[in-house]
């Protein structure tokens, strides 16, 4: 049985595709110059909705693609046979798409027939299940392109975002300048130093806790805690070139991290990373881990959310409160959304690269925030 034309949810139509689709469709940039540049590489995602029982399945998808218009003899580089497995899908998830890549093949229009069987997971008995057969006509592109896209998935969503809620916080922190008496040339010049300081940071502390695993691309792993750790060093390093104390730059800088959060978490959601654990929840928004799209524990905007409400609290108590001691706000406002990250890392689909590293982090930002309400506020 072939595959009708599937109904895309709304995050994959946002992402560049229409309404309905076809069932096996080829990843594509959208632009000749990028899609027909070297290396090249074939994306190929595969759709079909969950089997309607009460288990999870295994999901075993065989793609067996031909070149088409050849010119001379066939070489192995003209064909392939090649099989992916996606585990332990929910039971009713609903439409999903799988994302398959097949590289070291030669460019040009590939003939691509699906097939897939969904298999209950875990030796569970039940019956195995035959999805529908599907097939496509459809061009390589770059092969970073091919890498990295997926239904969903919007190319440069995350650092634009990013570089958005950099600017957008960087402007909150010279709006609440004055309220510390902080001059706001000088002020933005160090936290741009501190910024790239804190990417460098960003990099190190990822892959110092994530030694395993393979870096793609040099944006590709960059930890928050790592950041802040950078930009606060740099920023109170610098706060005597500025002639101010480090705690009025520690404090007027939070609420512009946590704003920046609040807007790069949304780069997040669309550029396929950080996702939620799939769920069948009435909440659950479908979107896309660059590999599987289906419907997920929408975390990276309950953490964007978090962190817009504790950006506007740490903006009101700096512009009209300045606790002392100076530093405090920083302490608290940090902690506070360290532990609302804490408390929802288990709903992310991602293992902790330590087995004691959360609940370290939990107890820190509890004694953290506890302390800075009570030296600031009750002290």
């Amino acid at each position: 049985m072939a595959a009708p034309p599937v109904r895309r949810p709304l995050l994959a139509r946002l992402a560049g595709g229409g309404r309905i689709g076809p069932a096996l469709e080829f990843v594509r940039f959208g632009s000749a110059v990028v899609d027909e540049a070297g290396p090249q590489g074939l994306g190929i995602t595969y759709w079909f909705d969950a089997p309607d029982t009460d288990e999870a399945h295994d999901v075993v998808l065989r793609l067996t693609g031909r070149r088409l218009d050849v010119e001379g003899p066939r070489t192995p580089a003209d064909e392939f046979v090649s099989e992916t497995r996606l585990q332990g899908l929910p039971p009713r998830a609903g439409r999903t798409s799988l994302t398959h890549r097949v590289h070291d093949k030669a460019a040009g229009r590939w003939q691509v027939h699906a097939d897939a069987e969904a298999i209950p997971s875990g030796g569970a008995s039940g019956a195995r299940k035959r999805l529908p057969h599907a097939e496509g006509v459809g061009r390589s592109t770059l092969a970073l392109v091919a890498g990295a896209r997926a239904p969903g998935v919007v190319l440069g969503a995350w650092p634009a975002l990013v570089a958005l809620g950099a600017v957008l916080g960087l402007g909150l922190q010279a709006a609440l300048a004055p309220a510390y008496g902080l001059p706001r040339g000088p002020l933005l010049v160090l936290s741009l130093v501190a910024s790239l300081v804190g990417l460098v940071g960003a990099r190190l502390y990822y892959r110092l806790t994530h030694r395993h695993e393979q870096a793609v691309t040099w944006l590709s792993g960059l930890s928050v805690q790592g950041f802040v750790l950078g930009a606060a060093g740099a920023l109170a390093l610098g706060a005597g070139v500025l002639g101010a104390s480090i705690g009025d730059v520690l404090d007027v800088t939070v609420p512009a991290l946590l704003l920046g959060q609040a807007v790069g978490r949304q780069g997040c959601l669309l550029g396929g990373c950080c996702v939620g654990v799939p769920s069948r929840s009435r909440w659950a928004v479908w979107s896309s881990d660059r590999r599987v799209g289906t419907r997920r524990v929408p975390v990276q905007l309950m953490e964007s959310v978090s962190a817009a409400a504790l950006a506007a609290v740490a903006a009101v108590v700096a512009w009209q409160v300045q606790p002392t001691p100076r530093g405090v706000l920083f302490v608290g406002g940090f902690g506070a959304y360290v532990l609302v990250r804490q408390l929802l890392f288990p709903l992310r689909a991602l293992p902790r690269a330590t087995s004691y590293g959360r609940t370290a982090s939990l107890v820190g930002a509890g004694v953290a925030v506890v302390g800075a309400v009570a030296l600031g506020f009750l002290g």
